[in-house]
């Protein structure tokens, strides 16, 4: 939503506000913004935390080839080698 918005239309809305609050007031609503919005995430990464506890990461590579077992490319060998007709 706000990704549309460029340099000019950020600093009409700052123009506007300065006439709003004056310029003794802004720097008093971006400290209480700022407050406000560290508290929020505050808040919400404690409710993360409290509802599921994280389980440690576990290594999930898989295995290269050689340490793999292969019996099905055996077999599939043995099975062509038998269908082929004699020489």
């Amino acid at each position: 939503m706000l990704g549309n918005i460029g340099f000019s239309e950020i600093l009409l809305i700052g123009l506007i506000a300065l006439l709003l609050f004056g310029p003794n007031k802004l720097p008093e609503l971006g400290r209480a913004l700022g407050k406000t919005l560290r508290e929020f995430k505050q808040g919400a990464r404690d409710l993360m935390g409290t509802d599921a506890p994280q389980s440690p990461r576990e290594d999930v590579t898989p295995p290269t080839p050689a340490q793999q077992p292969q019996p099905h490319a055996v077999q599939q060998e043995t099975k062509q080698d038998s269908r082929r007709l004699p020489d």
